[in-house]
């Protein structure tokens, strides 16, 4: 990995001094100091809110500070706007892919900075440095390909590339492995030891401690817009594994209690319901003729259920199939007993079962529409009457749903793109409670959010299963799993091949899903009929 940066005696690539942030009505950042060196990894971490994002959009000249200054080189600058910053070599690749989808990754990568000679555009030279970034960040597409044929994980391959063709000084990623598999987020790792190696200096912006052990040089915490301090790696430990973090300067505890005051510890797993309770989704092989082998599987009222798998396993093609967002080519899905005929997700809504989904941008939220909009919207057919609707029993509704869920923000009038994404997270899932589902079908529920949001989503979770409601939790945090679900179903290459519950006595470790995940151990079709008596 190269020589920690701390242990030369050299002047900072950039300074924040005393960077100050006032909104109408919020103080988004107090005095905030910040310091990069050449070839560091620094990251920046802290709760939703905590003001990170608004400290790095001040950096690139999204926003102006209202005090501070920024210094490159020891020089001081001003960001009067993103053009400025990425003419000093300051580039910001956003959580969520900011792509043209009607063009192509080449015509992505230099819109607004296209290279030309004589006046006429240098395609020749694009497409050559539109091969080498691609390469270095090991995409399978090529500069032609359509960004709108994309999976979301490509799209944030293009934004990494799309900053790499402009030879950055300082690379800010935020939460860039958030639409990452394990295979692309290793390679990710390995461009960035790369780029650390050449003098950059990257700010690193994540909620997984792993990645933080696995990259940071120092990390510094923000917490209600003021930094709480900043840790530094220990010289006794160059290797950076992520396994142990028991190690001198950064750690897991010390970095929790920076960002919240308490730990994830605090939340207590609330014990399973009663073996006897009913069962409300049951499922005789289901597939879709591809991916999803025939499955059959319970869930009874008041569990927690989660389902595990690798990436490409089949867990999100299976909770689309129950909800009805994919076509079933063959098998039941049956609601509290009832055959249900399911053609499309409204189907699903209909008989009391909700599917919220992984993109939350993309597939979940109207992002230009305020938070009212987006709670009430999901609501309208339940208060009109006569074609008439009940305006103050919606806004009610409203209100009620963001106290419920503890949702942060100044106004319901405030649009939904302004929200952190653990409150992004927090109103798609206020929209889909406020139908009042008997079964919640989650897919990757905590993807780019913090430990503050997980707990707060862990004890809403909880909550709901306390109160009678079924649901199916996927995820491919292993550890989530492990600090709330009642038992987990784990599926391979599409197949429902594990189960753990500790109600059997079995226990439920990230080792022993892995076993199922892996192939190291797999049910058979006896093994299922003794559990079950399918």
């Amino acid at each position: 990995m190269g020589q920690n940066p701390m242990t030369k005696v050299q002047p900072p690539l950039l300074e924040m001094r005393a960077i100050s942030k006032h909104f109408p009505g919020v103080q988004a950042l107090h005095q905030v100091n910040l310091v990069l060196y050449p070839g560091e990894v620094l990251a920046l971490m802290g709760e939703n809110g905590a003001g990170k994002s608004t400290l790095m959009k001040v950096l690139v000249g999204a926003y102006q500070p209202s005090e501070g200054q920024i210094f490159i080189d020891g020089q001081q600058v001003r960001m009067k706007d993103p053009r400025a910053a990425r003419a000093l070599g300051i580039h910001l690749i956003y959580q969520e892919p900011n792509l043209a989808q009607h063009m192509s990754v080449q015509e992505n990568i230099f819109l607004g900075a296209e290279k030309t000679q004589w006046g006429l555009l240098n395609a020749s030279e694009m497409r050559k440095t539109t091969l080498r970034v691609l390469q270095e960040v090991g995409a399978t597409f090529g500069p032609e390909t359509l960004v709108r044929n994309l999976s979301r994980a490509e799209g944030q391959l293009v934004e990494i590339a799309r900053a790499l063709a402009f030879k950055p000084r300082v690379l800010v990623l935020d939460e860039p492995t958030s639409a990452l598999s394990e295979t692309e987020s290793q390679r990710l790792f390995e461009i960035i030891k790369i780029l650390r190696q050449q003098g950059i200096g990257i700010v690193y912006i994540s909620h997984r401690m792993s990645e933080v052990y696995a990259l940071a040089d120092r990390v510094s915490v923000l917490r209600n817009g003021v930094l709480i301090g900043t840790l530094q790696r220990g010289p006794e430990d160059p290797s950076r594994s992520p396994v142990d973090p028991r190690r001198a300067g950064i750690n897991a505890e010390k970095l929790v209690q920076m960002m919240l005051g308490q730990s994830l510890q605090d939340f207590q797993k609330a014990p399973p319901p009663p073996a006897h309770r009913p069962v409300v989704l049951e499922l005789l092989g289901v597939t879709d003729g591809k991916k999803i082998k025939p499955t059959s599987l319970s869930l009874r009222q008041g569990e927690i259920v989660g389902l595990a798998g690798l990436v490409g396993s089949g867990r999100t093609e299976l909770a689309r199939l129950i909800a009805g967002v994919q076509p079933l080519k063959a098998g039941k899905v049956f609601l509290d007993g009832q055959l249900l005929d399911l053609h499309s997700p409204r189907d699903g809504v209909r008989a009391g079962m909700v599917y919220v989904p992984e993109d939350r941008v993309s597939e979940g939220l109207f992002t230009r529409m305020t938070v009212a909009e987006n709670i009430a919207i999901g609501v309208l057919d339940k208060h009109t009457r006569l074609g008439l609707l009940n305006f103050p029993e919606v806004a009610r509704q409203v209100k009620n749903t963001v106290t419920h869920l503890n949702i942060k923000l100044s106004t319901l009038g405030t649009a939904v793109e302004k929200l952190s994404g653990g409150n992004q997270q927090k109103l798609l899932l206020a929209r889909y409670l406020s139908l009042k589902p008997k079964v919640l079908l989650l897919d990757e529920p905590t993807t780019g959010i913090d430990v503050s949001a997980k707990l707060d989503l862990y004890r809403t979770l909880s909550r709901l299963a306390s109160e009678g409601m079924t649901i199916l939790y996927i995820t491919s945090e292993t550890p989530e799993l492990v600090q709330i679900a009642d038992r987990v179903l784990v599926l391979r290459e599409g197949e429902l091949v594990g189960e753990i519950d500790p109600a059997r006595g079995e226990s439920l470790t990230h080792e022993h899903i892995m076993e199922f995940a892996t192939g190291l151990k797999a049910f058979t079709a006896e093994d299922w009929k003794k559990r079950h008596q399918l």
